[in-house]
């Protein structure tokens, strides 16, 4: 068993279980009846495809027809993909129908799975309220951390070795290139009615 199968299977099976109890979710695997979604491992051979039936998602590791959405990731965010905020965060890449990928995204939200609870039934239920304190805070420190070196490094490639222009220059530069496309279309006006004009 390749390692993106190994992660998906427990995945498909909490999902489809979520499926039978959620009835938005039902619908929208009705509605979803008979896609096809490729997942791929971001820089990586790996994929799987998830067949989407009227009441289940059905995991293959091989499929030769055309998927309908492609979702790429690395293995944590693909681990992730039926949590909202790996939907909404850009960790994953969705390309394809937008409709179905659209509806897909809805069904992963509805479906997707409480971790605390999932936990409690293993570990019970104030150690896994624990834990999931802890993800959350670990989770929003990430989203800061992550925030603030964005910030940094895009000031160091704007300010420092000014790899890359800052805003007002790229403004500029636009108002500049306007200024000339506006230019070149008053002269070519010119030009042809000078062509025009019989002599």
């Amino acid at each position: 068993m390749n390692p993106l199968e190994s992660l998906l299977q427990p995945i498909a099976r909490v999902l489809n279980r979520n499926i039978r109890e959620s009835t938005r979710a039902s619908e929208l695997c009705q509605r979803l009846d008979g896609k096809l979604i490729a997942i791929r491992v971001r820089d990586t051979a790996l994929s799987a495809w998830f067949e989407i039936g009227r009441n289940a998602l059905y995991l293959s590791m091989d499929h030769d027809g055309e998927p309908d959405v492609v979702i790429t990731g690395s293995l944590v965010s693909l681990a992730l993909m039926a949590g909202e905020d790996a939907i909404r965060d850009g960790s994953l890449d969705l390309t394809g129908d937008a409709a179905t990928a659209q509806a897909f995204q809805q069904l992963l939200t509805h479906a997707r799975p409480d971790i605390e609870e999932e936990l409690s039934a293993v570990i019970g239920d104030t150690a896994a309220h624990g834990l999931g304190e802890f993800a959350r805070a670990v989770g929003q420190w990430a989203a800061q951390a992550r925030s603030i070196m964005g910030d940094n490094i895009r000031e160091y490639l704007q300010e420092e070795s000014r790899d890359v222009p800052s805003r007002y220059e790229v403004e500029r530069f636009s108002k500049r290139v306007n200024e000339l496309r506006d230019d070149v279309d008053r002269l070519a006006a010119r030009i042809g009615r000078l062509v025009e004009t019989p002599r």
